[in-house]
């Protein structure tokens, strides 16, 4: 396995990106199936390494792990000093994708390509994993910081705020038939598989803590998936919002994920 971290001249975030990398050369043959793994609010890429037992695992299973630099934005893009912040979304679901496939032997399948994320990633995870459908095939949530539009206004504008995300959404009357609302993006998704008639949705799995202030954000848009006709696995798990939590859950999202690289002989 080799553990990288690279940085690149991005033209959606107009600067500098940063991103860090697991490739499961030695033990395993490309191209390789890769998961797109989001950190959380106040966080880093680097928290998924020194809180998780991720490197085990994706060498274990032969999955390439990508994870990107998403600051505080949320993964969409940033209205700040007339957008000059750029756009984390498309940076997600098109840039990266594109850069580590030419990096790395990465397989450029649908149906290989994951997205997972915790708290302000499983946000992304939601919202990125549903915007790029056509790119994403499975989408994994820990605690998905999805309560924007699924609480009460005033529980988001308060508790739900902690360190000023809200701005990333406001005014959340306009912004909420836009695609920064995961809900919106099942109807569009939901309207697209009844206009040709195939299936467009990414297969999820959501687990969330019951301890957890967010539960029921994640409990009611996993509803809504799969009213929509979505293969939605939801599982709450005892817990807070934790990394702890995030830990535990990992074997069972790598198992919903279902590798299938080959041994190398």
């Amino acid at each position: 396995m080799a553990y990288l971290e690279f940085e690149f001249d991005s033209k959606t975030l107009k600067r500098t990106a940063a991103f860090k990398a697991i490739i499961p050369y030695e033990n395993f043959e490309a191209p390789y199936p890769t998961l797109y793994l989001l950190h959380g609010l106040g966080g880093s890429s680097s928290r998924w390494l020194h809180a998780t037992n991720i490197r085990s695992l994706a060498e274990r299973m032969g999955v390439a792990v990508i994870m990107p630099s998403g600051e505080n934005s949320f993964y969409v893009d940033v209205p700040i000093q007339n957008g000059c912040y750029g756009d984390f979304g498309a940076y997600i679901g098109e840039e990266l994708v594109q850069v580590t496939r030419q990096m790395f032997p990465l397989s450029t399948k649908r149906e290989e390509t994951w997205i997972s994320g915790m708290s302000m990633g499983g946000f992304g995870a939601y919202r990125n994993g549903l915007k790029y459908c056509d790119t994403f095939g499975k989408v994994a949530i820990f605690a998905g910081a999805v309560h924007f539009y699924e609480y009460e206004r005033e529980w988001v504008r308060t508790l739900g705020n902690t360190r000023g995300e809200l701005m990333n959404f406001e005014p959340l009357d306009e912004t909420e038939n836009t695609d920064r609302n995961p809900r919106w993006l099942i109807g569009q998704i939901e309207k697209r598989n009844q206009h040709d008639g195939q299936d467009h949705f990414p297969a999820f799995y959501v687990t969330c803590g019951t301890e957890d202030p967010l539960l029921g954000a994640n409990e009611s848009l996993a509803k809504a998936l799969k009213e929509a006709g979505a293969s939605v696995i939801y599982q709450p798990r005892p817990g807070g919002h934790t990394a702890v939590f995030c830990n535990e859950n990992l074997p069972d999202v790598f198992a919903f994920l279902n590798p299938q690289t080959k041994p190398r002989g």
